[in-house]
């Protein structure tokens, strides 16, 4: 292998996979996949060498851990400019810090991955220790750091909001899963999760910003003129698990109202390609995997008109303004119940998921780590 020495930040791969964990690993395979650069992970936590063993051994990623607590270097790297990178894994041409935070170092290229600026336009929505983000992709920008957005939208609240220069800021939007359109069907087993009524299918983490409570009362509002139809909701638990199971306790269809927690991917597909009608009523989103997830597996989209969203799915989905619960009951009420709508939407998403590919993705980060690597041999 040939071409730049390239270290990712494979920590979100640890755990249970969320959005940020499926922008990582859908990165690093689709980087493994070429001949031009060589890329290897590193980790850095209290159980990275743990946490990080089983998703990146199956990538075939070879990944360097270190049982630092992440809180714990986040604090040092907010203040200075040590330890550099190349202590920990030797000489590479690029670092790049995949969520928020990028080691300091001393001959390496630099590449910071922003999601969004929650922490900023909503730090009630967020946890403590995601407050501290912003100042260390500042402080990481101001020592030769490059930005990665997967937005428009994210780039321009990170000009806007963090003052950086634009000349700086790059989008790459993310890719999709190639298996994410293929026919899950066949994959089901004993094990995996089928319902036997029609449902709304809610993914992603119970927390503040997806705002579920919301969906809970747009469903109580349309479930009386669709008396089989069950809310599905499928991710793990976050703060926003109380107020979740407060609006779901109050909805007077509680019974209704599934709450499946995290799921393994092929199970979490093959409910997906189930569902009547996938609802994403956040109210803040740098991107959006799910809609295009359900887009690819012919499922009609619902969402909230919120920071990236309409930019992520264009004209393919219905969208209705954040926190409106009439609106989205009525959303809701118009694709289950109008075929002819349904059958544009699903059209429109079959075309729409088909234009966000990890190749695309990976061809773009690569000129992102040729700019930063070139920049810093200038410096």
């Amino acid at each position: 292998m040939t071409g730049l020495r390239v270290a990712l930040d494979v920590l979100p791969l640890a755990g249970e996979r969320t959005g940020v964990g499926r922008y990582c690993a859908g990165l690093a395979g689709a980087l493994l996949g070429r001949g031009d650069i060589e890329l290897s992970g590193y980790a850095i936590a209290r159980r990275a060498g743990r946490a990080t063993a089983g998703p990146a051994g199956a990538l075939g990623l070879r990944v360097r851990t270190f049982g630092v607590p992440t809180r714990l270097a986040n604090e040092i790297w907010a203040r200075s400019e040590q330890p550099p990178i190349e202590w920990l894994l030797g000489p590479v041409d690029v670092v790049h810090g995949t969520n928020y935070v990028v080691p300091p170092a001393r001959q390496a290229g630099r590449v910071v991955t922003v999601h969004d600026l929650t922490a900023i336009r909503y730090p009630e929505l967020c946890a403590p220790a995601s407050l501290a983000y912003p100042r260390l992709v500042a402080r990481a920008v101001r020592h030769g750091a490059f930005v990665h957005v997967p937005s428009s939208f994210v780039g321009e609240e990170v000009t806007e909001l963090l003052g950086l220069d634009p000349g700086r800021v790059r989008v790459v939007p993310h890719g999709l899963d190639d298996a994410v359109g293929g026919d899950v069907r066949p994959r089901a087993t004993a094990g995996q999760v089928t319902r036997p009524a029609p449902y709304v299918l809610a993914l992603g983490a119970v927390e503040p910003r997806k705002d579920l409570p919301t969906l809970v009362r747009a469903f109580a509002e349309l479930a009386g003129a669709h008396p089989d139809l069950e809310l599905v909701v499928v991710g793990p638990d976050g703060w926003g698990a109380p107020a979740f199971a407060a609006a779901v306790a109050g909805s007077g269809v509680a019974r209704r109202v599934v709450r499946l927690g995290y799921l393994e991917e092929d199970r979490r597909r093959l409910l997906l390609s189930q569902a009547s009608v996938l609802a994403y009523p956040s109210l803040y989103e740098g991107f959006g995997f799910p809609p295009l997830e359900a887009m690819a597996l012919g499922v009609p989209v619902v969402a909230a008109r919120a920071g990236a969203v309409p930019e992520v799915v264009g004209d393919a989905a219905e969208l209705v303004a954040p926190g409106d619960v009439a609106a989205l009951a009525g959303a809701l009420a118009r694709v289950l119940d109008d075929n002819g709508l349904r059958s544009t939407l699903i059209a429109a998403g079959h075309i729409r998921a088909a234009s966000f590919t990890w190749s695309a993705a990976a061809s773009s980060m690569i000129a992102l780590y040729e700019t930063a690597a070139a920049d810093r041999r200038a410096r």
